[in-house]
């Protein structure tokens, strides 16, 4: 092991990959990590049968002489049983995302999936970093390589904020490194299915009945894909289909008429558990439906275009999506119950049954 000299550190070269650890051969405990960009000052040691790693600082704002002389000090007090009171590092993003997907008041499984799904494919490479690594102009040049589809970008750079926000409560922390990030505008395309007659050939065309079947209870319920797809038999009453955690973080009753039992007839026995099983899934249920020209989201833009051009008011509309009403009464006061919605609902339904020809 050589001593970490000012000399030294400045010729050590950056890695491609991952970290490399060069530890000093004269205070025991002081490392430095080079990474792709950064080399980085620790002190570590093994305290109570348990490893702490305490920041020192950046190199070269933090020049080698005070690296060796905060070590030294270290070293001082974590010998007189004092270490227990040091800052330690910033942990690996791998544990703080652990952390934050514990939180008790997480919204949904549904968020956690979705963050560890994002984690996973596109900060895989960041995983093992201590946060305090990852800097500024990293996570910039992610958010850039992600361009290719920009709501993927802003989605994965902001849960990462949040990750980073949540560890910042009990680690020193600067401000999230997202903070440099111009944000990619996103506009949904807002398309609805205009010609509804040409929408049912395709899914009656389709090769899975269960798609079918899901693209159907999409248009006539306005749910969202994962709602959808995540839906359990023990939830589908005779006048409600119940959702126990939806996207905005409370349970939802859906009112629903015969004409919602009538479409999800085909799939009644398949599975004691999903309404659209997947033996093939590891979830149990289908992942993804086939691809069609109208996406899930248009099937639920459909749903409230109908609505709306058959007379029912906008805030009911609203309500039939389990949106959150803007103004304070809504929000706080207003709850209106299965039966006042239920005509709304009816109302829908006939009309969409009127356009596709149904009788």
């Amino acid at each position: 092991m050589p001593k970490l000299t000012e000399t030294y550190v400045k010729k050590l070269p950056t890695v491609v990959n991952g970290t490399k650890k060069y530890w000093d051969s004269e205070i025991k405990g002081l490392v430095v990590f080079v990474g792709k960009r950064s080399k980085t000052w620790y002190f570590q040691k093994d305290v109570g049968g348990k490893t702490q790693r305490v920041l020192i600082g950046r190199y070269p704002t933090i020049t080698a002489q005070t690296a060796r002389q905060t070590a030294l000090g270290f070293a001082l007090e974590m010998s007189r049983g004092a270490g227990k009171h040091i800052q330690i590092g910033a942990p690996k993003l791998s544990d703080a995302m652990e952390v934050y997907l514990a939180r008790p008041k997480l919204r949904s499984d549904v968020h956690k999936e979705s963050v560890r799904t994002q984690f996973e494919n596109h900060l895989k490479d960041w995983m093992g970093l201590p946060l305090d690594e990852i800097t500024k102009s990293m996570a910039v040049e992610r958010h850039r390589q992600l361009a290719k589809s920009p709501s993927t970008a802003n989605h994965t750079l902001r849960y990462f904020r949040s990750v980073w926000n949540h560890a910042r409560r009990v680690h020193d922390l600067p401000e999230s490194p997202t903070n440099a990030i111009e944000w990619y505008e996103e506009r949904p395309n807002g398309r609805v299915i205009e010609d509804l007659v040409e929408w049912k050939k395709r899914i009656d065309g389709l090769y899975n009945p269960i798609h079918g079947v899901f693209f159907e209870l999409m248009l006539y319920t306005g749910l969202r894909k994962t709602e959808a797809l995540t839906l359990e038999w023990k939830n589908v009453h005779e006048d409600r289909i119940h959702l126990p955690v939806t996207k905005n973080g409370r349970s939802f009753d859906l009112p629903i008429v015969q004409r919602h039992h009538e479409i999800l007839a085909p799939v009644e026995g398949l599975s004691r558990k999903w309404v659209f099983p997947s033996p093939k899934a590891p979830s149990g249920h289908v992942q993804g439906p086939q691809r069609i020209e109208w996406s899930p989201h248009a099937h639920r833009r459909t749903f409230a275009t109908v609505a709306m051009e058959a007379g029912i008011l906008e805030e009911v509309v609203g309500r039939l999506l389990n949106h959150t009403p803007l103004n304070l009464t809504g929000q706080r006061y207003v709850r209106p119950s299965l039966n006042a919605l239920r005509p709304a609902m009816q109302t829908t339904c006939d009309e969409l049954d009127r356009r596709i020809g149904n009788q």
